[in-house]
């Protein structure tokens, strides 16, 4: 055989085997030659393909799965929804693993299977990516020509409006927190003076200032004024003839008790009336202690630490993460705090200085968290730094 004969027969020896190939779904054959057989949706690889074809068996229902075409995959086992929060959305059949879901607002963490908050893009950004079940929101700020005036997890950026209408004027660009803003061009503040030789209105738009009716007010406004002030007058007068004779009546009821028991501090004023100070300081701190909101920054250094240990203990997951977006933080500051070494520590030490840092504002968060232990540790701190 000539070499041009034999080079021509491996090229066609090779286009076939290159042909055969593309015909075999699988991509896999057999020492014989023969293509693999490919496992559908449902069933798994019992035996792979190697001297003989693959040979298949069907899933289990409830216990294990196969969602794809497959020479070399198993049964796959399904999935529980046991994590905080999780409930099952679908159950596991031979073609799907079970579905877990979280609660709105929330999406699934594949890698740890627990539920994380969904961020919320700020105004003047949308979701280019809106949060889904195992997905979380991916925010991006509005471009020119588009706009939005919410805090979601969902919304879009929306387009802006071309132009207003032929019976408004604009009044505002649009800007990535607004649309364009249009006024009606029958408002009464704006009018059209010019005219030209027919009587035609032209010229844009300019405002008119309204009539001045003060003078015609001043008179009402006087009659109130005067109307208010007698009757300050009045108030004042009452509540002075209630207060002396609330006195007299303390007076007597007083001297009474202190000749009967010759006992009991007494404070001497102009009118004559007697006080017991001791019982008076101890009213005026109990209604101070009611006053003055309960503040995380004053806490024991050795309850606080309590918290934050409690908080830490790595066996409930990052249930400082969930506390800090309750507190409003956002995704980039958590993470952050994340990358130091007390992550709950550096947390609790930035809200604690914020106005509005109250436990009652942390209690309302650890309730939604389900950390009833935390909840009860500062109730209890609360408890005994009340005044008695």
């Amino acid at each position: 055989m000539s070499p041009s004969a034999t080079l021509l027969t491996l090229w066609l020896l090779l286009i076939a085997q290159v042909a055969a190939e593309d015909e075999c779904q699988s991509g896999l054959f057999t020492k014989d030659g023969a293509c693999c057989s490919l496992c559908p949706p449902g069933f798994g690889v019992s035996v792979s393909c190697d001297v003989s074809d693959t040979q298949c068996a069907p899933c289990k229902e409830n216990s294990t799965f196969s969602d794809v075409y497959s020479a070399t995959d198993k049964c796959q086992l399904c999935s529980n929804c046991q994590g905080a929060m999780l409930s099952v959305e679908s159950t596991c059949t031979s073609k799907q693993d079970t579905a877990c879901r979280c609660p709105h607002g929330h999406y699934l963490h594949l890698n740890n299977g627990t539920c994380l908050p969904c961020q919320v893009c700020s105004k003047g950004s949308g979701a280019k990516k809106p949060c889904t079940r195992t997905e979380n929101t991916k925010c991006e700020e509005c471009p020119k020509g588009f706009y939005s005036e919410v805090k979601s997890s969902t919304s879009p950026c929306l387009s802006c409006r071309m132009e207003c209408k032929e019976t408004e004027v604009q009044i505002s660009e649009c800007t990535p927190h607004r649309d364009i803003l249009c006024m009606d061009k029958d408002v009464p503040i704006l009018k059209r003076t010019d005219k030209d030789e027919n009587g035609t209105v032209s010229g844009s738009p300019h405002f008119i200032p309204p009539e001045d009716n003060s003078k015609n007010i001043i008179p009402v406004y006087c009659s109130i004024l005067a109307a208010v002030v007698i009757g300050l007058i009045g108030y004042v007068a009452f509540k002075c003839w209630s207060t002396c004779k609330q006195k007299k009546l303390l007076t007597k009821t007083r001297a009474g008790e202190l000749a009967a028991s010759g006992e009991g501090e007494k404070l001497h004023s102009d009118s004559g009336v007697f006080l017991d100070t001791h019982s008076l300081q101890e009213q005026n701190q109990l209604n101070k202690a009611k006053l003055e909101p309960k503040l995380y920054s004053n806490l024991p250094p050795h309850k606080q630490e309590e918290v934050e240990g409690l908080l830490a203990d790595t066996s409930r997951g990052k249930d400082w993460q969930r506390l800090a977006s309750l507190l409003g933080y956002e995704e980039e500051a958590i993470d952050t705090f994340a990358r130091g070494e007390d992550p709950v520590h550096t947390l609790l030490t930035d809200w604690s200085p914020k106005d509005g840092s109250t436990l009652e504002v942390l209690c309302a968060a650890l309730v939604n968290m389900e950390r009833a232990d935390v909840v009860e540790t500062l109730n209890s701190t609360s408890d005994a730094s009340s005044v008695v």
